[in-house]
């Protein structure tokens, strides 16, 4: 037996029955993001006049290819969470199922790619 309340049990939760939890999630990659594009753009900004050689050494010193790691990190969760509310809104049945999973896996494949290549310039 419950002794909850209708307004008690529904606290929190959405229309979905899932509450904010997207919402927050995106909400907090944008802070990330908002912290770190700004030192990305940076970082990439000075190494992108120089001749290849130089490109990669730059990228070889911790500063800036943590930074650009972390920004991709960042970047690629805040595009996860932000296909997958749009496509929730706009979808339905199998086709939402299917979107949701090709946008997911399109987002850690290129986390993937890019954190390898990262992993390769630096060591």
């Amino acid at each position: 037996m419950s002794y909850l309340t209708d307004r008690k049990r529904a606290v929190g939760k959405g229309s979905a029955g899932s509450g904010t939890e997207h919402f927050w999630n995106q909400a907090i990659s944008a802070v990330g993001l908002l912290i770190l594009m700004p030192l990305f753009a940076l970082t990439f900004g000075c190494a992108l006049g120089m001749p290849y050689e130089d490109a990669i050494a730059y990228y070889q010193r911790p500063f800036p290819a943590i930074i650009a790691a972390m920004t991709l990190v960042t970047a690629m969760v805040h595009f996860r969470h932000g296909v997958q509310v749009v496509i929730e809104d706009y979808s339905r049945g199998v086709t939402k199922k299917v979107l949701v999973i090709v946008c997911t896996a399109l987002s850690y494949t290129v986390l993937a790619i890019g954190l390898y290549g990262l992993a390769r310039i630096a060591f």
